[in-house]
């Protein structure tokens, strides 16, 4: 795909994804990392991991960011690109690296789990207004921003207060928190999320990073008392699952410059999110409103990516116009994708697969358990799925 059609307009995708990726080392045996004799080479970042995922599912998608003129930033534009990623509107910095990060193996919430980020003045921490194609950007039905680009320096925060401004003809804005308290240099982190995700249409918040971030005790609904203004709020609640709250009327000020086909078209097809046909994104569900649903049981193998991925399946199956409970559910299996795999990205079910063990019922859906390999298990049954 081109990143420009005629008149050097930038080609229309269905997701833009903008942020920092980095150069990402996991270890070859478990370990301390002053122990771990060698690496693997991977990539990670929380908007090219989405970016990545939803190029596999079969969606147009352009990640944007900027990366050193080094040996890491080639890896990093070969490698998202190899998964059908535009990446033409990444820029090079001569002046500043490629970000780089080295982990432990094995799950993050363990307390031998290790990070060791090298990423303080990196190419992607000089995003602004100024050095970013704002046009390839906003050539999206969805620009999927995250709060970690928030806290990489001030230009990149007012770089993201300048793309959630509530402008006329902006793209559906999809916004997951991200508080990642080690990023910020002050302790104002926490008000600029909320002044951020109150800005957007569609966000990922989970509950204990509210709790941590904004004190929001009380489930959901507390959260959603913070957070009234998105008309989709997407709280993940971890091995129990998921709670969407919907709200139907079009927020005032707000075009959509993308709509495209609208949400009663066919199934198996893509319908724009926000049209007026379907203005609260719901794609058909029974309107605004509150609709939680429990995930699967995991055999969990690593939990690093797990949120991006699972943000990426609700994106693909509301790009698709599927209802709120298939959303949740297509969340929820992109997520147990990428915790059946060590690494940060895991290759999605085929879209046939995912629609299949999306649509069982519910006590079906109830007992179903997943483990490595589960996404290449095409042949079997739903219910044969389950591992032992």
């Amino acid at each position: 795909m081109t990143a420009t059609g005629a008149g050097n307009a930038p080609d229309v995708v269905d997701v833009v994804a903008l942020g920092e990726s980095m150069v990402t080392f996991l270890p070859t045996r478990p370990g301390r990392l002053a122990d771990v004799p060698s690496f693997d080479r991977g990539i990670g970042g929380a908007e090219s991991n989405v970016a990545c995922v939803l190029a596999a599912a079969g969606h147009t998608t352009r990640w944007v960011s900027r990366v050193g003129a080094d040996g890491f930033g080639d890896h990093l534009v070969e490698a998202v690109g190899a998964y059908g990623v535009d990446v033409s509107a990444v820029r090079r910095d001569p002046a500043r690296p490629t970000g780089v990060y080295f982990r432990t193996a094995g799950d993050r919430a363990g307390d031998g789990h290790e990070v060791a980020y090298y990423r303080a003045g990196s190419a992607a921490s000089a995003m602004s207004a100024r050095n970013v194609d704002l046009a390839a950007v906003r050539a999206a039905r969805v620009l999927h921003l995250s709060g970690i680009t928030a806290a990489l320096s001030a230009d990149c925060l007012s770089l993201l207060r300048e793309l959630t401004a509530p402008l006329a003809g902006r793209p559906l804005i999809s916004f997951d928190v991200n508080h990642r308290p080690g990023l910020w240099r002050d302790a104002g982190g926490a008000g600029v999320l909320l002044e951020l995700a109150r800005r957007a249409d569609l966000v990922f918040v989970g509950e204990d990073e509210a709790e941590e971030a904004w004190g929001a005790t009380g489930g959901p609904e507390a959260i959603r008392e913070l957070l009234p203004e998105p008309r989709s709020l997407v709280v993940k609640q971890g091995a129990a699952g998921a709670t969407v709250f919907e709200r139907g009327p079009e927020r005032e000020g707000r075009a959509d410059a993308h709509a495209a086909p609208d949400a009663d078209a066919a199934p198996g097809t893509d319908a724009a999110p926000g049209t007026d046909a379907d203005p609260a994104g719901d794609g058909g569900a029974a309107g605004p409103g509150r609709v939680s649903e429990p995930a699967p049981r995991v055999d969990v193998v690593a939990s690093v990516g797990a949120g991006d991925a699972f943000a990426a399946g609700f994106l693909s199956a509301t790009l698709r116009g599927l209802p709120t409970r298939d959303r949740l559910r297509h969340g929820h299996l992109m997520a147990a994708a990428a915790l059946t795999v060590p690494g940060d990205l895991a290759t999605p079910a085929t879209r046939q697969h995912a629609d299949r063990l999306a649509a069982l019922d519910d006590a079906t859906w109830g007992t179903l358990r997943l483990g490595p390999g589960w996404t290449h298990a095409v042949d079997r049954a739903p219910e044969e799925v389950r591992t032992p």
